[in-house]
C-alpha cells in the first residue's frame, strides 16, 4: 500500500503545477476539428487511450500509423505526446503539420525541447522522464511512468471537458463504445 500511496502523492504533486487554464484551451482547439493523435511507447499509449475516448464522445480522431488514418490537412489538430519532446518520429510529425497548416498540441515535460518549440499549445507536464532531468519532479518509479500517468489523467479531464462542450455524456458515449466484445 504505501508504493500507492507514494505513487498517488507524486501524481498530485505534478498536478498541482497545471498551468491554469491549458486544459480549457486545448479542449477550445479541438473543437469542430479532425484531431490526429501521435506518441511512441507508453506515451503512445496515453495518446491512443486519449483518442479513443474522443472517439466515445463523437470527435473525429485518427491514430498517426493506423492504417486507416487518413491524410491530415490545414484545418486538422495534431496532439504530439513525448515526455522528453524529442521522439523523432513525433517531432516529424510535428514538424510536418505545422508545415501543412495544422495546430500542433504538443505534450511534454519539455517546453524549451524541438517538440515544444513546434507546438501552436504547449500542454506542460512537469513529471519525471527517463533522463530524470533537473527541472523534473522526483520519482520512485521507472522510466517515465509519472509522465504517462499525469498525461492519462490530465487527458481524461480534457475529455470531461470536451463532452461538457459537445453535451455528451455516459449514455451517449456508451452507445459509440464496441459492441464486439
Amino acid at each position: 500500500m504505501s508504493y500507492i500511496r507514494s505513487i498517488l502523492e507524486e501524481i498530485g504533486t505534478v498536478l498541482e503545477r497545471q498551468e491554469a487554464g491549458g486544459m480549457e484551451r486545448i479542449v477550445a482547439a479541438l473543437q469542430n476539428k479532425r484531431i490526429f493523435v501521435i506518441g511512441e511507447g507508453r506515451s503512445g499509449l496515453m495518446g491512443k487511450s486519449f483518442a479513443m475516448r474522443l472517439m466515445h464522445l463523437g470527435a473525429d480522431v485518427y491514430v498517426v500509423g493506423e492504417t486507416i488514418t487518413p491524410s491530415i490537412g490545414r484545418e486538422d489538430v495534431l496532439v504530439a505526446v513525448s515526455g522528453s519532446g524529442t521522439t523523432q518520429s513525433v517531432v516529424w510529425a510535428a514538424r510536418k503539420a505545422k508545415e501543412l497548416g495544422c495546430t500542433v498540441i504538443a505534450v511534454t515535460t519539455e517546453p524549451s525541447s524541438e517538440l515544444g518549440a513546434l507546438a501552436s499549445l504547449l500542454l506542460h507536464i512537469p513529471a519525471a522522464t527517463k533522463y530524470r532531468r533537473a527541472n523534473e519532479s522526483a520519482s520512485i518509479q521507472p522510466l517515465g511512468s509519472l509522465f504517462d500517468q499525469c498525461a492519462h489523467i490530465i487527458f481524461d479531464a480534457i475529455c470531461l471537458g470536451y463532452a461538457a462542450s459537445k453535451l455528451e455524456d455516459h449514455s451517449s458515449a456508451f452507445h459509440r463504445h464496441s459492441n464486439l466484445e
